[in-house]
Formats: C-alpha cells, sequence, structure tokens
C-alpha cells in the first residue's frame, strides 16, 4: 500500500490477474489503477501489453512492474518474465531498475507475519532501449536480471 503513494505521476503497476481477487489488498490495487494481466493467457497478456505500450507512448504514462512475478522468499532473484522487457522495447523507453533489499530476515512465510525490520531501495540508472528490438529482449533481460541480482545481494549484505 505504501508503494502507491511514492510512485511518480502517471505510473500505473501491471499485477498478475490473480492479486484481483486477493481481499481487501485486491481492492486497493484495483482502485489504484493496476493494469491485471492474465499470465495464463499469453495471447491476452500480450494485447493488454501492447495496449498499454500505445499508452506509454501516447500519454507518457511510466509502467512498473514487477518482472519475477511472483512473491519469492529465498534472498534471491527468481528468473525474470520478459513481459516487460518487451514492452519497453515495443514503447522505446529506459528500463529503470528499482531494487528493495531482501526481507526474509523479518518475515516469516509460514505464518505470513511481518515483524519490525528495515528495507532498503535503490534506484539504478536507467537502461536505454532506444533501436532495440524484439531479438534484443533476452539480452536486455539478463543484464537488468545480473545487475538487479547484484545490487540485491549487495544492499542485503550477502556477497554475491
Amino acid at each position: 500500500l505504501g508503494l502507491m503513494e511514492v510512485l511518480p505521476d502517471d505510473c500505473v503497476q501491471v499485477a498478475k490477474k490473480e492479486l484481483m481477487y486477493a481481499g481487501f489488498v485486491g481492492l486497493i490495487i484495483y482502485l489504484g489503477g493496476v493494469i491485471f494481466i492474465n499470465r495464463k493467457s499469453t495471447t491476452s497478456a500480450k494485447m493488454v501489453m501492447a495496449e498499454v505500450a500505445k499508452t506509454m507512448t501516447a500519454e507518457n504514462v511510466k509502467v512498473w512492474v514487477y518482472p519475477e512475478g511472483t512473491r519469492n522468499c529465498t534472498g534471491d532473484l527468481l528468473p525474470f518474465k520478459k513481459g516487460a522487457f518487451h514492452l519497453a522495447v515495443q514503447a522505446q523507453v529506459p528500463v529503470i531498475p528499482v531494487v528493495y533489499s531482501s526481507f526474509t530476515t523479518f518475515y516469516n512465510p509460514k505464518k505470513n507475519l511481518f515483524t519490525s525490520g528495515k528495507i532498503m531501495v535503490e534506484v539504478l540508472p536507467p537502461i536505454d532501449t532506444k533501436g532495440l528490438t524484439s531479438d534484443d529482449v533476452s539480452d536486455l533481460t539478463d543484464r537488468c536480471f545480473h545487475t538487479m541480482r547484484e545490487t540485491l545481494f549487495r544492499l542485503s549484505g550477502r556477497p554475491s
């Protein structure tokens, strides 16, 4: 919920459709203007993302995407899904990686309980996509993943 307060103006988030049905949180993110995609239907997800790319270009809208695609309690990154990177290349806009330190020291996934703790956040330099094509998406995804993973480990006090 705090993230909605700190997002830049004209910025929307993309989330999996299942979150819409997550009780109170689902209602809040729906009212917050989150764009929901159906990850089980590649065709539907691609159509939504193509519309998002058009809106980004026409209305100068920013999009916040979680490239892991799901919650991760391992303290490491899960492999990135490529949809966000296809979107950035399609719209020819930069990727601005934002990395949060691990919360594994103060979150108990078995009890779904957070205790007191601190999160470090670092905004990394933009990664330009001008001139990139869909052939470059895998390389772009890998480059972002490795840069963000190194930053995650540094912020979390772990060796890389």
